[in-house]
């Protein structure tokens, strides 16, 4: 992982109902309607925050055909690992681009 993709990372999980998203995620994965529902909050608020959290490879959404011929859209959890300490970050931060 790089400082960029480690970035997108801390910054998707930064607000605290992302994190609240991912325990529900990880509980089990969830169709839209039904996650809104679960963290009582608006599809399209919704649908803002799994975009932050799949833009850093976190959750992964895909469509599904309900019984009825309706298309669903369902969220899981992408398993990851990030061992955070020092070390890393120094490592990452010889990559980084002088600013300014």
């Amino acid at each position: 992982m790089d400082y960029a993709e480690l970035t997108k990372l801390f910054d998707a999980l930064s607000h605290p109902m992302r994190i609240k998203i991912m325990g529900a995620l990880y509980e089990q994965r969830r169709y839209v309607s039904e996650l809104a529902k679960y963290m009582n909050m608006s599809r399209p608020l919704l649908y803002m925050h799994l975009r932050k959290l799949e833009e850093a490879g976190i959750v992964a959404g895909s469509y599904e055909i309900s019984n009825s011929g309706k298309s669903m859209k369902y969220y899981e959890v992408i398993p990851f690992d990030i061992c955070l300490n020092p070390e890393l970050l120094k490592e990452l931060a010889k990559n980084i681009p002088p600013q300014g």
